[in-house]
């Protein structure tokens, strides 16, 4: 610092000890302005990771702990620095410009050295950057930089000590400071923050504490503001829940009566935002984010919003803000509150204006419904359809139905037809009852896309094991596309087939086996008989005729049919290996599996090579032969590939799956009919189990499955457990299907062979 003789002249009279050299001056001992923190919760990886880093010894030593706004960075470094640091002083700098920084240095001047404080600001804070060069075991808390420009000057003139930074910036600390990214609160520890708040034990689930919680996604400052609105208002966590559901603007933005208004999430946030107000599209990303799920967002979801620099710079200036986090796998994260407030409007907040969030939620749309794949039936597109689907679903959770628009009853549409082939039928019904609602809406009865869309929900229920809902909507929608469209219309073709597989699913082959016929012959004299539709057509006739027991009949419609396919289509065509391995079925139904078995095979050869190892086709085609084996007594071989079929259907299908229920069932029978019936009933039950939880009470695969059982039980002599079985499937036959299924005859003789033993 300057000379004695300058202060004096300038007024300025110091004692003495002013005078002595900077580098002899002591700090007072324990000197510390860290705010308290009483209600400090968990963290203990995060402190630990610090008590590691400024463990090291040697040269100055710089942390930057960055993250969301109020995701608790600064309480975190005051109870380290008050509970873990053991040097001294520890000095709490706000850092949010250099004026700040310059303030807080001049004020820890005047703490070491009482006796310069009535020096200038500028002279104190020169003073106080010596003191810290000429000494070590000091840290200084520079807390909620907002750029590493502010910060860069005081690091580079000290070589010595420990600086922790607190930061919402994310990048451009590589060259500077040792970065920690901290996350939100553990599910416990949010319980326990908002119990120490609201002040008596927490009773968990039952006040509704753990699910606000969730709701409020573990964040520090959401929870903090929930818990302390409760304890003054006397408001229930299940009380604030709702509310927060109905007024999420006024919730975001209260505070306990003498709580800090500038630090609800709402104007932390919208400090945030206001610091990327230079670049407008950074707000136009956000409230777009908004509408999806808050993990794995595709970053191909953002293509397109602006020109590719633009896009990137305006990317880059959320991450580095902590509004979004890039997961290194091409999606981003968004915390679900900050896609919450983004997407509730406040006329008081220009981010969050309601025709932009109104337009926002129309662009989100529009991308997902670009992204999500036209044939979301095929295999190849599955990966991308299962990363969309959250999205989707995010959409229409947060989304009012009123405000779906053809291009929502499109996307759900189509997502509706992915889950019914991934054998979610469940949900696919309500995913599509949903875009048959819009497209009704907005186009009217008559419409193709509406008629188009009343059949996906028909399969979806019939998917589902529900024949008697989806029969008469089957039934309306080719009578509709009849009338409105004309028997010849495609659609009324697609129409005529799907309503015919629902009579064979209910077991109605003196209604299903005409209406086949009929459209065979309409696909035939309307597209030609060489088109792929007739060759579907035909396929479907002959495993009517199958179902009928009519093999006499199938068999050579099988064999017509795989010969067309070929000529058509192709020997590696996936509808020609799929009539081959039909016509191999019938051909082993029929007895004769000496042309059966080597036609399994090949079928499964030409899966492998066309379609790969782990395609759903090739797995079933897998099971067919092995299936196949057994029916020729070769159990070993059959068991053998029964267990890779199963072992390869929940790699690749997952556990749940309607695929690996089948084969799971397929290979308790292989058990069963070696003799393994420990084994056997074993799996049986865990199929029962599954197909219950999975597919309902009633979904034919679950009566199949504890019908089997059944037959499992009496083969051990457990008579009493079969017979309790055997009763509550044809009870539900009966329910489901009627007295004259043979599927219903079929259980009721099962029965009846129980009692009698």
């Amino acid at each position: 610092m300057g000379s004695v003789a300058q202060y004096i002249e300038n007024g300025v009279v110091l004692p003495p000890q002013a005078y002595g050299p900077v580098s002899e001056v002591d700090a007072p001992a324990r000197l510390h302005n860290a705010p308290g923190t009483r209600l400090f919760v968990g963290r203990k990886a995060a402190l630990d990771r610090l008590d590691a880093e400024f463990a090291t010894p040697g040269d100055v030593v710089v942390q930057a702990v960055h993250g969301l706004g109020g995701v608790g960075k600064s309480a975190l470094a005051a109870h380290w620095a008050i509970h873990h640091y053991g040097g001294n002083p520890r000095w709490w700098i706000a850092a949010d410009s250099p004026s700040s920084i310059a303030t807080g240095l001049a004020q820890l001047a005047r703490a070491l050295q009482p006796a310069a404080a009535g020096l200038p600001e500028e002279i104190l804070t020169e003073w106080a950057v010596q003191w810290l060069s000429s000494h070590d075991d000091w840290l200084i808390v520079l807390d909620n930089a907002d750029h590493v420009d502010h910060v860069r000057p005081l690091l580079d003139r000290v070589g010595t000590g420990r600086f922790l930074i607190t930061t919402r910036r994310a990048t451009g600390w590589h060259s500077t400071a040792v970065a920690l990214r901290l996350d939100v609160l553990e599910e416990g520890e949010a319980i326990d923050l908002f119990a120490r708040i609201l002040g008596h034990a927490c009773p968990g689930e039952n006040d509704g504490i753990a699910r606000l919680c969730s709701e409020l996604g573990h964040l520090p400052l959401a929870v903090e503001q929930a818990a302390s609105y409760c304890a003054e208002t006397g408001t229930s966590p299940r009380t604030y829940l709702r509310m927060l559901a109905e007024s999420p603007a006024e919730m975001y933005a209260d505070t306990a009566e003498g709580g800090d208004a500038a630090r609800t999430i709402a104007r932390v946030w919208r400090i945030t935002l206001d610091r990327l107000a230079d670049t407008p599209l950074t707000g136009r990303i956000l409230r777009v984010l908004a509408w999806y799920g808050p993990d794995g967002i595709p970053r191909d979801l953002l293509t397109g919003l602006a020109p590719a620099p633009a896009l990137t710079k305006a990317i880059g200036r959320l991450i580095a803000y902590s509004m979004i986090t890039n997961t290194g796998d091409g999606t981003f994260a968004v915390h679900r509150l900050v896609q919450a407030l983004a997407r509730t409007p406040d006329p008081e907040d220009p981010h969050r204006q309601e025709e932009d969030i109104a337009q926002a939620r129309a662009v989100a749309t529009a991308q997902l419904d670009a992204a999500f794949p036209e044939t979301p039936a095929s295999p190849r597109t599955w990966p991308l359809c299962r990363a969309l689907v959250p999205h989707v679903e995010a959409l229409t959770e947060y989304a009012p139905a009123e405000s779906d628009s053809r291009t929502t009853a499109r996307l759900l549409n189509m997502t509706g037809v992915f889950l019914m082939n991934q054998g979610l039928a469940g949900h696919a019904t309500t995913v599509l009852h949903r875009a048959h609602r819009g497209r009704l809406a907005l186009l009217g009865e008559g419409h193709p896309d509406t008629l188009a869309s009343s059949n996906n929900l028909a399969s979806a229920y019939l998917s589902a094991g529900n024949p008697k809902r989806a029969i008469p909507l089957y039934e309306s929608v080719l009578a509709d596309c009849t009338r409105l469209l004309g028997g010849d219309h495609s659609l009324t073709l697609t129409s005529r087939n799907s309503l015919a597989s629902a009579y064979l699913s209910a077991g109605d082959l003196h209604r299903a086996i005409p209406l086949h016929e009929s459209a065979l012959e309409g696909c035939a004299r309307v597209l030609g008989k060489n088109h792929p539709d007739t060759l579907t057509s035909r396929n479907n006739l002959a495993y009517a005729l199958q179902s009928a027991g009519e093999l006499e009949r199938a068999i050579p419609l099988y064999e017509s049919a795989l010969d067309d396919c070929v000529r058509v289509l192709g020997e590696d065509h996936p509808d020609t290996l799929s009539s081959r391995d039909n016509l191999a079925y019938a051909l082993q139904s029929a007895g004769e599996l000496e042309r059966a078995i080597p036609l399994h095979r090949s079928a499964l050869d030409d899966y492998v090579r066309v379609l790969g190892e782990d395609h759903p086709h090739t797995l079933t085609s897998r099971n067919n032969l092995a299936t196949a084996y057994q029916s020729a007594g070769d159990l070993e071989r059959a068991i053998s590939l029964h267990e890779r079929v199963l072992d390869d259907c929940v790699r690749m299908l997952g556990e749940d799956h309607p695929d690996t229920l089948s084969t799971r069932n397929n290979l308790a029978a292989a058990y069963q009919s070696a003799g393994e019936l420990e084994r056997a009933i074993s799996l049986h039950e865990r199929v029962l189990d599954d197909c219950v939880r999975m597919l309902g009470e009633d979904h034919p695969h679950t009566l199949t499955s504890r019908n089997n059982l059944a037959a499992a039980y009496q083969s051990a002599g457990r008579l009493s457990r079969a017979i309790s079985l055997y009763e509550s499937v044809l009870e539900s036959r009966l329910r489901v299907l009627g007295r004259g299924h043979p599927d219903t005859r079929s259980v009721r003789s099962s029965l009846d062979r129980a009692r009698a033993v």
